[in-house]
């Protein structure tokens, strides 16, 4: 465990708990819009006939979910402002594709929301618009749920994670099965229209299974998303699992070389420990471009700070993929860390900074050099 001395002191910073909020209110989101949308679907088909599930336990359980849903995106939205990481403001979350930070996908769950919003207050003045006024907008109001599966893909921090996907696979999976049931048991529907909605719902799920394949899976959906250019060189990843998998490129790079480095620190505070933020540019040698460092930690007892995790991302211009990885070595101000994606070998840096705690400036040099 390296120890972070005089960098800053202990001042009961830590890692951000909104981060870990979002992710999780923001799973727990599609699973409760998902329930909302199965239990809606099949409401009115042949399962409400059922006398374990009569027709009032499942509008009561439709009722207290959706509620539930409610607040659970409330709770997703205020961490996600919280949140200092990105650029997204309150106004962002609820007006869709304002936002500078991967505006449409960030759009589209401002717009899940306010569907959301919109299918409550109808609900609580059903009586007020009248059954059939009500009836239309419940059923546009089910619009929510793809939208919040995009803006989920598009823009969720575990949209690449195999759990995340599965449970977005499941989640599209159960909505498909369940329209599929009530087109099959809706005697109303001619034959060719029950074919044609069973084909409309296979296709929905290969549509999307394409668009994550195409889309959040491939390389650079970061950029192509909208993350504004300052921030396509940092991530919260590293911070609890290591170095992100970056994609190499076959153009060697020159090494070794040296940069002088400058630029700004910023420190976010919770309770137990840092998270301290550095973002500074290259120059003054024969590379220019940004060098970003995340380091979390803990109180050591002496008023420093005990390592607990970094993020390392290093962008050259000229260079198509930003390295990333994570720090080595830590002793007060120096640091070493190790970074992939620039090159088929690892690239090693060492960093020796200077920090003015005070104006929150950090000025230093770079050296780095290939190794195994």
């Amino acid at each position: 465990m390296s120890v972070l001395a005089g960098i800053v002191p202990f001042d009961a910073v830590g890692p951000t708990a909104y981060w870990y909020l979002t992710r999780a209110t923001g799973i727990v989101s599609l699973l409760l819009l998902t329930a909302v949308v199965v239990l809606g679907v099949l409401g009115t088909s042949g399962v409400q006939g059922s006398s374990r599930w009569p027709r009032f336990a499942l509008a009561d359980l439709h009722r207290d979910i959706s509620l539930m849903a409610v607040v659970v995106l409330v709770a997703h939205i205020i961490t996600t402002v919280l949140d200092s990481f990105a650029p997204i403001t309150l106004l962002d979350a609820v007006i869709p594709f304002r936002s500078v930070y991967r505006p449409v996908w960030l759009g589209f769950g401002a717009l899940a929301f306010d569907l959301v919003i919109a299918l409550t207050i109808t609900s609580l003045i059903r009586q007020r618009l009248g059954y059939a006024t009500w009836r239309a907008i419940h059923w546009f109001a089910y619009a929510s749920w793809p939208v919040a599966v995009l803006h989920g893909l598009g823009t969720g921090s575990d949209s690449k994670q195999p759990w995340a996907l599965a449970l977005t696979f499941l989640c599209v999976l159960a909505v498909a099965l369940a329209a599929i049931a009530r087109v099959l048991r809706t005697e109303r529907i001619s034959e060719a229209g029950r074919s044609l909605a069973v084909a409309g719902a296979v296709a929905t799920v290969l549509a999307i299974g394409a668009f994550t394949v195409l889309g959040p899976l491939a390389p650079g959906w970061s950029k192509r998303a909208g993350t504004p250019p300052t921030l396509l060189a940092g991530s919260h990843a590293g911070l609890v699992v290591g170095p992100s998998a970056t994609s190499v490129h076959n153009t060697p790079l020159a090494l070794p070389f040296d940069s002088n480095l400058s630029g700004a620190l910023t420190q976010s505070q919770a309770t137990g420990g840092a998270v301290i933020d550095m973002s500074l540019a290259l120059h003054g040698g024969t590379h220019t471009g940004e060098l970003r460092i995340r380091l979390a930690g803990a109180s050591n007892g002496s008023g420093g700070l005990a390592m607990t995790g970094s993020q390392v991302d290093l962008l050259l211009h000229g260079e198509p993929v930003v390295m990333q990885g994570t720090v080595t070595q830590l002793q007060g101000q120096a640091l070493e860390a190790r970074v992939t994606g620039g090159s088929p070998s690892p690239i090693y840096l060492v960093i020796n900074l200077s920090i003015n705690n005070q104006a929150g400036t950090v000025t230093g040099t770079m050296h780095a050099q290939g190794g195994p």
